[in-house]
């Protein structure tokens, strides 16, 4: 038996490592197709984007670990089956079932190291990545004059450059118009060429231009008559510094990102909950108060005789017929302003109760998802494993296939249900777990067909099947 569960260990470490990492490689390039244009462009330094890219990978991992346990396991029970290792694990005496034991021992303690991954190191990988895309994302771009275009990224200038060399720093045709509010003059320079370069601190950025003209306009003022005074002068080479510090990439304070639920853990998760509902409760015995001391003051009593000593009491002792037509106005314009304004107070407090709910569902639904990735790895394993065993096919071919199909069908389930959750429409343990609770039975039936030797896809069998079904049809027409 230690020899056989060598084996099998041997035959899932290698395919699980190298599945993982294709995942990895995969869900990476989708989070570079999807941000491209937010960080080609601005200038960044290699190691924030590598940065970057390591945080992304983290948060992947939620991802790419179920999927992983699912591929590798029918990888190496399919590759077992295809050279008949499993048919003489079998005529050693040696079940299905018993044979996946070290398996789901490995996927178990897998399992639980996912659990501290999400707990402990996941909402920490959360917060960085989405604090770095943040500030990436609101990085302006680095491309400061665009050809043909008239860039409006230096304060006080406006510039064009109608083309660029090839190596991105010769320039040609340049425009400059220059604005100086306090003086109320404006500046225009023309410039057939020129170069441009950065300070070493990166604080200006210097063009330097040759073979122009520079014209100034100036409003001045000679006692109640207005001069407009236009200067003129050429110049073979001089140089224009801007200022590019407020260009560069400011990093907010991750402070501001922690009260997102993706940033917390289990203990943070349940004392946020546990706050929220505190507020909802004290809230609605404040709408509780409110409500009932408006009933109290608007109310009109049942009996005639008590309404007509009412009303008699309600406007200086006068009933609405004993008050003149400007006063009946007046009284119905208050009564309906009053009665919009507690609408008013109601809605606002009935939305405020409305959105603490919602960060009640939140809280729950990402508690409950710190241990659905645990158990998700093992649901998918028992799956893979009997599913493996019955294809009996190794290699990247029908494996990937069947693993995407379900993995699928697992994703989209768990979606719903978090989507079912987030509009209040179910609970969060069911919607955090309803995914699970539909892949698990179907890991129960593959087991079952597989140590009973099924052949549930051999496709031989569905041919003959379909062949003797037509051939019937034929003979009855």
């Amino acid at each position: 038996m230690k020899k056989i569960h060598l084996l099998l260990l041997k035959s899932f470490i290698r395919p699980f490592i190298v599945t993982f990492l294709i995942v990895m490689f995969v869900l990476l390039m989708l989070f570079l197709f999807k941000y491209i244009d937010d960080l080609i462009g601005k200038g960044f330094e290699w190691y924030i984007i590598l940065e970057l890219m390591m945080y992304a990978s983290a948060t992947n991992v939620a991802m790419a670990l179920p999927l992983s346990v699912l591929l590798s396991s029918i990888m190496t029970y399919g590759s077992l089956g295809e050279n008949y290792e499993l048919v003489a694990i079998k005529s050693a005496g040696i079940s299905l079932r018993r044979a996946m034991y070290p398996m789901l021992i490995v996927v178990t303690a897998l399992s639980i190291v996912a659990f501290v991954f999400s707990d402990y190191m996941l909402p920490i990988a959360n917060l960085k990545y989405f604090s770095l895309l943040y500030d990436a994302r609101q990085q302006k771009s680095a491309n400061f004059l665009p050809e043909g275009v008239f860039s409006p990224s230096f304060p006080g200038h406006v510039i064009r450059v109608k083309r660029k060399d090839a190596d991105g720093q010769t320039l040609h045709d340049i425009m400059i118009y220059s604005k100086n509010a306090a003086e109320n003059n404006t500046d225009v320079l023309l410039a057939q060429e020129g170069k441009m370069y950065r300070t070493p601190n990166g604080e200006f950025l210097v063009l330097k231009l040759k073979n122009g003209v520079r014209y100034s306009e100036d409003h001045g003022r000679n006692n109640y008559n207005i001069r407009q005074i236009l200067t003129r002068y050429r110049f073979k080479e001089t140089e224009q510094k801007f200022d590019i510090s407020g260009l560069k990439m400011h990093r907010t304070d991750e402070s501001e990102f922690k009260n997102a639920f993706q940033m917390m853990n289990l203990s943070q998760l349940k004392t946020n909950e546990n706050f929220t509902r505190r507020q909802v409760d004290s809230g609605l015995n404040v709408n509780y108060k409110l409500i009932t001391a408006y009933i109290k003051y608007y109310s009109i009593p049942a009996r005639p005789d008590s309404a007509k000593k009412y009303a008699a009491t309600v406007i200086n002792n006068k009933t609405i017929s004993d008050l003149k037509i400007n006063e009946q106005v007046n009284a119905a314009t208050n009564a309906s302003s009053e009665a919009r304004s507690i609408q008013d107070l109601l809605k606002n407090r009935a939305d405020r109760d409305k959105d603490l709910n919602n960060n009640v569902r939140r809280a729950m639904l990402e508690y409950q998802k710190k241990f659905t990735l645990s158990a998700a790895c093992i649901a998918l394993f028992l799956i893979g494993a009997p599913l493996g065993a019955i294809i009996r096919k190794g290699g990247l071919g029908l494996p990937v296939v069947i693993s995407v199909v379900f993995f699928l069908i697992y994703y989209i389930i768990s979606t719903i249900g978090e989507k079912a959750v987030k509009e209040g429409s179910l609970s969060p343990i069911i919607g955090s777990w309803v995914a699970i609770v539909i892949i698990t039975p179907i890991g129960m039936f593959l087991s079952y067909k597989a140590a009973t030797d099924s052949v549930i896809f051999d496709m031989e069998i569905y041919k003959r099947f379909f062949n003797k079904l037509f051939k019937k049809k034929a003979v009855v027409g």
